[in-house]
């Protein structure tokens, strides 16, 4: 045991990269689900067509659309997912192997981040790990966590260019920015993050010339992205935009209710974090968010299963969490007040405001890029505690281990809500195989993509006609399905798969909405779980969808 406690103090990079890699090995084999359909269809694209990432069309909502103006994202994590698919093959766990490298750089990165802004960088990095949001995004094929693991690497680079006047660590933060704005385009945000910062810290010179190779590789992308496709990052804006238009902005109450939950490892270091006072400051706040929560209706408009003040009270008590998330900002900056403190309050402060009030809705993906930058504000926390003579040491293993367990098990309840919508796709391949040239679907994420796996064929709203004899199968908790007129349908029938039974990620009627909080209020929620369910229509007349 000392020999590899003494390995483990010698190699702290390799020892973080054992533990990511250990705990995400179980989850390995999760279906594809959300939008990694997406992705990997776009990465097909590229193994075919190198320079057309984006030359097909795919029905991703109500009829056939060209494939850059269904997807808002650049598409350097598909040209990664082609490149892993060609080596390691197609399957699950061949891709979800591959994003465990970026899942180990973002947290070897923090740790190697930290250590320039606390004493004990290893915490931050496995408080980093261990929260729920950056766990699941972790068994995605998406783009978000080889974004953040560009972005922490890429501030990294910068904080230790500033500090030692090393050009070459300047512009390789200028080329991982780059890199992180053609992955997502939400890393565009280290331009005046990290422009902040050396203003800060430098106020002039010549570091500010690194940023200009992230603005113009941005130039170029979106200069030839006009030229073949139209402009997808005025796209992406302008239905952000309309959609919170219609959706009257965002809500602060689901907003810090996702960072709380999505961060939830401050929770289980809270008693290492705040004095006694504190705590009870916030467990006031959940009493007042209660009454909140029960007045905006709408929050839990989709909840039938759980009783609707079992969410309310979830809401209330992820809120308060997410209020002591923002509360470590605040203590930082009063503290401390120098350039590396306001560097962590612009990246959490921001990517809250983003998160709850800029994007198309309210998910952990837009809570991620926090992670890191909320595990080194634990850690500087933490070391100011033991400064002040606190017995931080004696607890630190067990809340870790706590945080850790209930971060497996939000993910865990993930892997599961996946295997659910891959298997009611799976049902219905096999019951009606002889049917195919009668049976259309409705439905997006794991169904669609498993249901297209099996042969199955679209429904297009626009331009398919159902036929007496048709069967229309539409996933249940989906986007955009329709039923068909009730007069056109002879019988209904409802095949179910069991997922989660009593924590989800993604289930209206039990409050959870981690993917969209249009789909429930709370990151997971705690509850009677419904089963995933597909409706098959039978048709006995000629008749659209409504």
């Amino acid at each position: 045991m000392e020999k590899i406690r003494s390995w483990c103090a010698r190699h702290p990079d390799w020892t973080l990269a054992v533990i990511t890699f250990a705990v995400l090995l179980p989850f390995c084999a999760k279906p594809f689900n959300l939008d990694d359909p997406l992705f990997l269809w776009v990465a097909k694209q590229v193994q075919l067509h190198p320079a057309d990432p984006f030359g097909f069309t795919v029905n991703w909502g109500l009829t056939a659309i060209p494939m850059w103006k269904a997807t808002d994202n650049p598409p350097f994590a598909s040209y990664y997912l082609a490149l892993a698919a060609s080596i390691l093959g197609w399957s699950e766990v061949s891709l979800h192997l591959a994003f465990t490298l970026p899942a180990i750089g973002v947290v070897v990165g923090t740790r190697r981040l930290a250590s320039h802004f606390c004493a004990s960088p290893m915490v931050a990095a496995l408080a980093a790990l261990f929260m729920p949001v950056f766990m699941i995004s972790s068994m995605t094929v998406m783009c978000d966590v080889l974004m953040l693991a560009f972005w922490v690497w890429a501030v990294l680079f910068w904080v230790e260019g500033l500090e030692r006047d090393h050009l070459g660590k300047l512009l390789g933060a200028g080329i991982l920015i780059s890199l992180a704005v053609l992955t997502k385009y939400y890393g565009f945000c280290l331009v005046p993050l990290l422009g902040v910062y050396g203003i800060i810290v430098k106020q002039r010179g010549t570091w500010a010339a690194a940023l200009l190779i992230p603005l113009a590789a941005f130039a170029v992308y979106q200069w030839l992205s006009a030229i073949f496709y139209g402009a997808p990052l005025l796209q992406a804006a302008s239905y952000s935009l309309a959609f919170k238009s219609e959706t009257r902005g965002g809500s602060l109450l689901p907003a810090l209710a996702f960072t709380g939950g999505c961060a939830a490892a401050a929770f289980f270091l809270a008693p290492l974090l705040w004095r006694k006072k504190t705590l009870a400051l916030f467990a006031a706040a959940a009493v007042i968010f209660i009454p909140l929560a029960i007045w905006e209706k709408n929050l839990c408009a989709s909840v039938e299963n759980t009783p609707v003040i079992g969410v309310q009270l979830q809401i209330a008590f992820w809120a308060a969490c997410g209020i002591s998330v923002l509360a470590l900002v605040c203590c930082d900056l009063r503290q401390r007040r120098d350039a590396r403190a306001i560097l962590l309050a612009l990246w959490v402060l921001g990517t809250f405001l983003f998160a709850g009030f800029v994007n198309w809705t309210i998910n952990g993906r837009s809570i991620l890029p926090m992670a890191p930058a909320v595990g080194i504000l634990i850690a500087r926390r933490l070391d100011a505690n033991r400064a002040a003579g606190w017995n931080i040491s004696k607890w630190l293993p067990l809340c870790l281990a706590a945080a850790a367990a209930f971060a497996l098990l939000v993910t865990r309840a993930d892997y599961l809500y996946a295997v659910a919508c891959r298997q009611s796709a799976e049902q219905i391949v096999a019951r009606f195989a002889d049917q195919k040239d009668n049976l259309f679907f409705q439905g997006h994420w794991a169904y669609q993509y498993y249901m297209k796996a099996g042969g199955m064929k679209e429904f297009d709203v626009y331009n398919t006609q159902l036929q007496p004899g048709n069967i229309l199968a539409n996933a249940d908790y989906n986007t955009l399905v329709l039923p068909p007129e009730t007069d056109a349908v002879a019988k209904t029938e409802f095949i179910y798969a069991a997922g989660p039974r009593f924590l989800a990620t993604m289930n209206p009627p039990s409050g959870a909405g981690f993917h969209s909080s249009i789909f429930g209020p709370l990151p997971f929620a705690f509850g009677s779980v419904s089963p995933e369910r597909v409706v098959v229509y039978f048709i006995k007349t000629n008749a659209p969808a409504k």
